[in-house]
């Protein structure tokens, strides 16, 4: 969430720019009205306890005179249900006040291109050149289905639309890709894989952005009176592994990994997405995370993706760079750089991964902070977290950019070592 200083002494400032640069509308009468009660009320409160301590003391002394105490024990016993009552009136409005808060989404970093949508989004940098093929080259659901590989009928006989059944090779290079990422990000840039719970509880989807306001994009379990949540990234538990922690400045920057599968109701998808792979209720993916002090996340940030290229480029699957603009971003990132891999079905650029700083925008919300040795106080961690990358996406990039006219998928050399050949089909 954003800083208690930016919802009151910043009021009208931070709803212009939520304004402006998110399409947002703050309700500040609302946020002004209840902090005008706050104020009074609380002011109310410290006078109760201030008169009941004073006739508190005045009960003492006229005791120890042998005076009648009735009418000052009444007195107070008033006082006690005023305060009370307030301090009751305090909390509820406090929780207004936060409930506010949590559906406020960051404010933009001061680079980040204003606009209402995609159409504002900034390419930074290409990369590879898309391959010229002398055939007409098939999607991954054509080259899936020659060999029964890919086989969403199957699935949606037991789950339903948007899911898909892999088979045989094709199974294989999944795992493949999966394994290699993991690898790469481990043992080359350095990252602590992590094995994280796919089910996680409100307050875990609260910490990272998803509750309360993304809930129908969720899927959720419900066992007695407990309700979890299905991941709809590793984003989720890993970073709130910090939460309710205070970090040592030593620790920092804190680089995690973990290989999940995903969940996503998906409620808007449609059209193309919806064909195959390409948008579905479960898939895989591999997460990075890093959890830094704020002056290294700009930093970790670009070095977070370029670990995301790095995948694409081993993989010689051609992608682009892309800055997301306000409007496009996601609702606790600050800034976001898009990556998107060449698909030779759809003549285009598709996201495959989505790198974010979302400053202390979610350290906030889960109150995980580090310490800082310049004050010996905690502040707030600044969060980061990117897709390093999906693996589904990942999988079609490579059955698409690597086919053959036979029909056959040319296995990448980075892929090998997992292989006893170099092509399959």
């Amino acid at each position: 969430m954003l800083d208690a200083t930016a919802l009151r002494a910043q009021l009208h400032e931070t709803a212009e720019r939520l304004r402006t640069t998110r399409g947002f509308e703050l309700d500040v009468a609302a946020i002004e009205s209840l902090e005008a009660e706050r104020k009074a009320v609380q002011t109310r409160t410290q006078e109760l306890q201030n008169l009941r301590n004073t006739r508190s003391k005045a009960i003492g002394q006229a005791k120890a005179r042998g005076e009648d105490v009735a009418a000052l024990m009444a007195e107070v016993a008033g006082i006690g249900d005023e305060l009370k009552a307030g301090e009751a009136r305090l909390a509820a409005i406090q929780d207004q006040l936060a409930a506010i808060a949590l559906v406020v989404p960051n404010l933009p970093d001061a680079s980040v291109p204003v606009g209402p949508d995609e159409a504002a989004n900034v390419e930074i940098r290409r990369w590879g050149q898309p391959p010229a093929f002398d055939f007409t080259p098939r999607d991954h659901v054509d080259l899936g289905a020659r060999n029964g590989w890919l086989d969403g009928d199957a699935a949606a006989r037991i789950s339903g639309a948007r899911f898909t059944v892999l088979r045989g090779d094709l199974a294989r290079l999944h795992r493949a890709l999966a394994q290699f990422m993991l690898e790469l990000h481990v043992r080359e840039h350095g990252y602590l894989e992590v094995n994280v719970p796919l089910l996680v509880l409100p307050e875990t989807m609260q910490g990272t952005g998803q509750l309360p306001k993304f809930e129908e994009d969720l899927f959720a379990t419900q066992t007695g009176e407990t309700r979890r949540y299905l991941i709809p990234t590793s984003e989720v538990p890993l970073t709130n592994l910090v939460r309710e922690r205070i970090v040592e400045d030593t620790e920092l920057p804190l680089r995690m990994t973990a290989h999940s599968m995903c969940f996503r109701a998906e409620a808007g998808a449609y059209g193309r997405d919806v064909r195959g792979m390409i948008r579905q209720h479960q898939f895989e993916k591999v997460e990075l995370v890093s959890i830094a002090r704020p002056d290294q996340s700009d930093a970790e940030h670009e070095r977070m993706t370029r670990c995301a290229e790095v995948v694409l480029e081993r993989l010689g699957l051609p992608y682009r760079r892309v800055l997301l603009s306000t409007g496009d971003m996601g609702f606790a990132a600050q800034k976001t750089y898009d990556l998107e891999v060449w698909l030779p079905s759809q003549g285009g650029y598709r996201e495959i991964s989505s790198c974010s700083n979302c400053g202390a925008f979610q350290a906030r919300r889960m109150q995980a902070r580090w310490r800082n040795p310049a004050t010996g106080k905690p502040e707030p961690v600044h969060t980061l977290n990117g897709s390093g990358v999906a693996v589904g996406r990942a999988l079609i990039a490579v059955m698409e950019n690597y086919q053959r006219e036979d029909g056959s998928i040319a296995i990448p050399e980075a892929l090998r070592p997992w292989f006893d050949r170099d092509a399959i089909g």
